[in-house]
């Protein structure tokens, strides 16, 4: 069994390359809900292998200093009053520390995940096998193409935001809408930098985002315009700091420390950035977001 602890709005024109200042004064004040998030001890994690554009073998990995990082932003999580619970790390799988990847569940239904790299395809097995044992949700699915759990998939309030690209399929974003039966909106993704949606896209309440415009194709920063006209948007060097892989509970973001003028905005639309240091997991492309899955029944 798993362990586990205790506006009205201004419309300000963006430029190119240009953080969006968070101009709204919020009518009512942000509310935090309580979260159940999985994580997994980083024990063996190393880059040994290349697999986006941010991991470099050549680069050695600080263990210890990645083992404190990750436990920060573990107590992160508890001081703000959310339940975690842990994940046993596999010998020979650096990258399971990635929780996000690991399934993608939402209104107690399972979404099994399937990695397109050899590297990473026994973390699902692992994940899902914890997710049964776990004994809390009603169903479990798979997909018969890659996916690759929450980092392509978020989910909102009425509809899931899916990412193609590099690694999960558009194929699988179908299977994921009748699986879940929940509209599943599908975002392609053009730099191999942001190879998954949540390092492109984050998602601070039930209809309200941040994301980074170059990550997307014209027509899917269409969509996001259209679907989100009030959306924080971020430059590139905010994004290379991992400013979208970051996690909110409606109120507190937890996001790289880095982040600065992400912090500032979020600040402007009412929010409380929670920042940490995970500058070791960044070597292998990952962030808060990527460290963590939402357990949703």
């Amino acid at each position: 069994m798993p362990h586990t602890s205790g506006a009205q709005t201004a419309s300000v024109p963006a430029r190119a390359n240009q953080v969006v200042p968070a101009t709204v004064t919020p009518l009512t004040a942000r509310v935090a809900r309580p979260r159940h998030y999985l994580m997994c001890r980083p024990s063996f994690f190393e880059v040994t292998y290349a697999i986006n554009p941010w991991m470099d073998p050549s680069v050695p990995v600080d263990l210890d200093l990645a083992m404190r990082q990750w436990e920060g932003l573990r107590d992160a999580y508890r001081a703000l009053g959310h339940t975690v619970s842990f994940i046993e790390p596999v010998t020979g799988l650096p990258d399971m520390v990635f929780a996000a990847n690991g399934a993608l569940i939402v209104d107690g239904k399972v979404l099994a995940a399937s990695f397109l790299a050899a590297e990473r395809q026994p973390e699902g097995p692992a994940y899902t096998r914890w997710l049964a044992e776990a004994d809390m949700f009603s169903e479990f699915g798979t997909t018969s193409t890659v996916n690759e759990g929450e980092g392509d998939f978020l989910d909102l309030d009425t509809v899931i935001l899916a990412g193609t690209g590099f690694r999960t399929s558009r194929a699988a974003h179908g299977e994921a809408q009748e699986f879940f039966g929940k509209p599943v909106v599908s975002l392609q993704l053009i730099d191999p930098r942001f190879y998954h949606l949540d390092t492109a896209v984050a998602i601070l309440g039930e209809h309200d985002i941040a994301y980074y415009p170059g990550a997307f194709s014209a027509g899917s920063n269409a969509v996001l315009r259209r679907m989100f006209p009030e959306a924080i948007t971020v430059d590139e060097a905010e994004a290379a700091t991992f400013s979208m892989n970051s996690v909110s509970d409606g109120r507190n973001v937890v996001i790289p420390v880095e982040s600065v003028r992400f912090a500032a905005a979020l600040r402007d639309r009412g929010y409380d950035p929670i920042p940490v240091e995970l500058s070791e997991f960044r070597k292998s492309g990952g962030g808060p977001k990527c460290c963590t899955l939402e357990l949703r029944w």
